[in-house]
């Protein structure tokens, strides 16, 4: 279960199609997760409308493949958006996909600036290290 989680807050999005439209931000993350070879299982996206006649509402919505999640967040009225990627796999690294979602989505949003975090998760289970600290003393 070891993975990449990647954390990310995006300010100055400049493409506003994707931050206002639940429809086209669906498209663009669930082409992105396929595109970086992940297996999608499903998503949920979900539109909201705006607090008042000024604003245009915000977007949320998260699809969930074999190897983990995607969660996303718009906010149109201050042109940012939050992402909440997880790629992780028991058998193989699988944090090239991550970076590679990230990277998509990035680009799409087009941001000015961007706050990232990211964090390695998991350990090789106890019964895994025992076996392999008995391979290696086979050798």
């Amino acid at each position: 279960m070891k993975g990449l989680h990647i954390i990310a807050d995006l300010y100055g999005c400049r493409n506003r199609d994707i931050l206002a439209s639940s429809t086209n931000l669906r498209e663009i993350c669930v082409s992105a997760c396929r595109d970086v070879g992940l297996t999608v299982l499903g998503d949920h996206f979900y539109q909201f409308d705006g607090i008042d006649s000024t604003q245009i509402g915000g977007a949320t919505g998260a699809v969930v493949f074999a190897e983990s999640h995607l969660a996303v967040h718009t906010w149109p009225e201050r042109d940012g958006a939050t992402l909440d990627v997880y790629v992780c796999n028991v058998t193989c690294d699988n944090s090239a996909k991550a970076e590679a979602l990230y990277a998509r989505l990035a680009a799409a949003f087009e941001p000015t600036e961007a706050m990232v975090e990211r964090v390695w998760r998991g350990r090789d289970q106890p019964a895994l290290q025992q076996k392999k600290q008995r391979l290696a003393a086979v050798k």
